[in-house]
């Protein structure tokens, strides 16, 4: 594994323990050149997952590799400044690409992975899952955000 210190090509593992919801493996490292350590996340990835992004015009949707680092992100940002932890972001992310993953589909519409998106951060955090939402839909009015917003009851943690 390379340092993202110094960028030495040889690290030790130090240490490895599954993740709380034990879907990934976590291994702290150590550099052999310059002695940093760090942490890496290893995962099972059960296929390549192909997404389709919409297209506006009427050709051929884009396609992309399936990024779990996209999600996290997203799914991070619509959280932000709430109680909700890294390890629930985490298990949320997990379960979305589990679903992803196990459904057959070597291909997956980007739609349908920020429906499961939704759906999870519905069951997590109101305000995360309508901030997720503003941007997913793109309310373009406010009356939009309003009345989304208003079909919302409080859930999860708050």
């Amino acid at each position: 594994m390379r340092c993202p210190f110094c960028a030495h090509d040889d690290s030790q593992v130090k240490d490895s323990r599954p993740t709380e919801d034990a879907t990934a493996i976590r291994r702290r490292r150590q550099c052999s050149s310059c002695g940093a350590r760090f942490t890496t996340f290893e995962r099972v990835q059960l296929r390549e997952i192909v997404v389709l992004k919409s297209n506006d015009s009427a050709g051929e949707p884009k396609r992309e590799p399936f990024d779990r680092a996209k999600i996290e992100q997203s799914v991070t940002l619509a959280c932000r400044k709430r109680r909700i932890g890294r390890e629930q972001i985490d298990r949320l992310v997990s379960g979305v690409q589990r679903q992803v993953e196990t459904s057959g589909e070597t291909e997956v519409p980007s739609r349908v992975i920020g429906e499961l998106v939704m759906e999870g951060l519905r069951q997590l955090d109101s305000v995360a899952y309508i901030r997720f939402a503003s941007v997913y839909r793109a309310f373009n009015e406010a009356k939009d955000f309003e009345e989304f917003a208003g079909t919302v009851r409080d859930v999860g943690v708050n």
